[in-house]
Formats: structure tokens, sequence, C-alpha cells
């Protein structure tokens, strides 16, 4: 059996220990600070995590290994709970297309957009989109990002979504990373379709069914927006979804007020993701039926778009928050979460605590991992990530780079990323 393994010497240690819930409201600022900390690990979960004084008497610290943090922030991994990691080629025919102006249907009718990545997709071999999927995995993970969220999506068909999820799996096989896979048929209208109620005609009837019956996918989405599927459309897909035993997801209110907010509640979403235009009213139907609100600041910077999801009337109202990355090919290229915390702070005027709260725990129930990820507690995984601060507030401070020096995932040490 593998020696407990002792983290000494953190200087600041955010537990976000807590509640068995979501963190909404003020609770989203309790970080559970421990200074001058230490974390005591065996058999994968946390034992200790408190004062170094006590970790250092602890049965356990005698006979255990010790990862010497120097000072350095630890918290829990980066829970990211909204992501597109099965692509086969980025989109820089599109990213062309947007520095000159172009919009998301603009480039949707140049042939661009989920259609150009669905062709690519479908050309690929389960092979090739496993393999890459595998090292994006790899690229979160050194990042700090111990748990995410992936999403099909760019095959649009029977096979090629399978294909996709099938990749998910095989790259989660080769990967310490935890990930919750989501089938998303429903990304956008294939070329060989005539119209929206038609594919979700065959999505209920062939690819639901076939990605149920292969315990592929534990959710199912649906981009909700005008242009691309309808609240009736939502509901149904749902409701189909529910029936084979997939948690409905939405994107939702992200190219303008459409009712996706308030399908997400209808349908008991675990999270209604986007949000760009959501009021008052969506917010209260998010937060009566328990939904998640899913903010991804990220792809509202790379999409040149001055509009930000109303984080802090979400908060005020007391609708939990969470940040993901919205890592894609085509509108978010970015698996870092901590530019993500960052952009939350500048564009959404989160906290940094509410921020990494997002970022943490209430990211682990965006994606129902709640319970098991998220937070640093005895009797919880052990996954933690140490960053090159002295002071939690840099993570926010910080963009475009990675602070995160090492990553430890199970109680495994995975990782740890020499510092510039």
């Amino acid at each position: 059996m593998e020696k407990p393994l002792l983290i000494a010497n953190i200087g600041q240690l955010l537990t976000f220990a807590g509640p068995d819930a979501p963190r909404a409201g003020a609770a989203m600022s309790d970080t559970g600070l421990v200074r001058g900390a230490g974390v005591i690990i065996s058999a994968g979960k946390t034992v200790f995590a408190g004062a170094m004084k006590e970790a250092a008497r602890h049965p356990l610290a005698r006979r255990a290994r010790v990862l010497d943090a120097q000072g350095r922030v630890a918290l829990p991994g980066f829970c990211d709970s909204h992501t597109h990691p099965v692509f086969a080629a980025p989109r820089l025919a599109d990213f062309r297309l947007r520095l000159k102006g172009a919009g998301y249907a603009e480039i949707k009718a140049a042939g661009g957009g989920i259609a150009s990545s669905a062709a690519a997709v479908r050309k690929a071999s389960l092979r090739e989109l496993a393999e890459m999927t595998a090292a994006r995995f790899d690229r979160f993970l050194s990042c700090g990002t111990t748990s995410l969220e992936a999403k099909s999506g760019y095959g649009l068909s029977l096979d090629a979504e399978i294909k996709s999820l099938l990749a998910i799996r095989r790259a989660a096989e080769l990967s310490p990373v935890d990930v919750a896979p989501t089938l998303l048929a429903a990304h956008s209208v294939p070329p060989e379709f005539s119209g929206a109620d038609k594919y979700c005609d065959y999505i209920i009837r062939e690819i639901l069914p076939a990605a149920a019956r292969r315990k592929l996918a534990v959710f199912c989405d649906i981009f909700c927006e005008k242009g691309f599927f309808s609240p009736a459309q939502t509901l149904r897909l749902m409701r189909a979804a529910r029936a084979l035993g997939l948690a409905p997801k939405v994107h939702a209110e992200q190219l303008g007020r459409y009712g996706g907010a308030r399908a997400a509640a209808r349908c008991g979403a675990i999270s209604a993701d986007h949000l760009d235009y959501c009021g008052a009213g969506e917010i209260a139907a998010l937060k009566k039926a328990g939904v998640m609100a899913v903010l991804l600041p990220a792809s509202n910077h790379f999409l040149g778009m001055g509009k930000y999801p109303p984080a802090r009337d979400m908060i005020a109202r007391g609708l939990p928050v969470a940040l993901a990355t919205d890592f894609n090919p085509g509108t978010s290229p970015c698996w870092n979460m901590q530019f993500a915390v960052s952009l939350a702070c500048l564009k959404m005027k989160l906290s940094p605590e509410e921020a990494l709260c997002a970022a943490t725990v209430n990211g682990a129930w965006a994606m129902g991992l709640g319970g098991r990820a998220g937070v640093i507690a005895a009797g919880r995984q052990a996954d933690i990530a140490l960053f090159d601060a002295k002071d939690y507030r840099e993570i926010a401070y910080y963009f475009g780079g990675s602070l995160c020096h090492s990553v430890i995932k199970k109680g495994r040490i995975i990782c740890i990323i020499k510092p510039l």
C-alpha cells in the first residue's frame, strides 16, 4: 500500500470546506482559508487539512512522504464544468472572419462554425480523436484542472457522435483527470437535415438510445438559441434524455434572450450555461428550480463581446454560480481556468474568493461531482493544486499564463511544473 502523503508548509490553504451543497450568495466568499497549513492524504483521500502544527502531530505524518509546498498557495483542483474537447482541428478560418467583423450567423452562413468542425470529426478516426482529446486533457491538468465535463457535439450524426463519446471515454482512460461525458448532438442542425424538428426526431430515435445503451454519457445538452434549437425542442429532447437516464444541461441566452434559461428550469437541468442575456425573471426561475448558472467569460472575451453575464445580480439573488472555460475550437480556445477566474473578476466583478469558489466547489456540483471533488476536507477525494503565489488573490490578479506548480490527483503527485 502506498505511503501517506503530507503536503507540508502551505502558505495559504483554501479548503472551501462547508455544506454538501452548491454555494450561493455570501457563502461564495467563504474560502475556508488556513494560513501555515498542512494536508495529509491516504488511500487517495484527504485525512487531515488544517494547521501545519497539527498536521505534524498527526499519527500518519511520521511515515508519510513529504511534498514541501514552500509557502505556496493550495486549493482544490479546478472543476471545469463546460468544455468541448473533441475536435479534429482549430477553426482558423472562422478566426480570420471574426477579426474582419463577421458574427456568429455570418460565419455559419459561410460554411464555418460547428458544421465545419463536424465535417472534420466525421473524417477523423476514433484513435486520432482519442489521442488528441487525451493530449488536451493533459493541458487542462497542467493548469490545475483535475475534473472536467467533456461534450460531444462536433459529429452531428449517429456514428460521429458515438465516435466522439468513445473518444472521450478512451481519453479519460489515458488521463488521471475525472471526466463527466455529455452528449451534445443537438449542437447545430447538420446540412443533411431540412430542419431542427426532423433532426431532433433523429436524435431521440437514434443517437440518444445508442449513447444511453452503451453508457457513454451522463448528461444531454442542447444549444437553445435562435437559428439553432427552440425552447420547445429543448423540452422535448430533455424529456427523452431523462427517460433514458441522462441529466439535462442547456446552452442558454448566449446570443439573445430566447427562453433557454426558462426551458432549463422547466426541465430541471443540472446547469444552464452562458446566460449572457439572462434577466431577473430567468434568474428567479433558475434559482427556484435548483439549476446552476455556469458562466463562460473566456468565450465572451474571444468573441470580442462587450456584454458579459450579470454575475453580480445572480449572486445577489442567491443563484449559485460556477465558472468554466468553454474550451472549444471556434469561440474559446482556452483550457486555463486561471484565465477564466481572472476574467470573472475583471469583467463580471466577482471577488477573487467568489471566482475561486465558482471554479472549484460550484464547478464540481455543476457536473455531478459535488460531495466528491471541489473541496479539501477529511474524507473527500484528494484533488489539490499548488500555485506559485504567496497570496491566493494572485491567481485572479495574474493572467495570460498559469501559476500552477504542482497537481495532486486522488492523492498521487501527477505533475510538478517547474516555475519560471
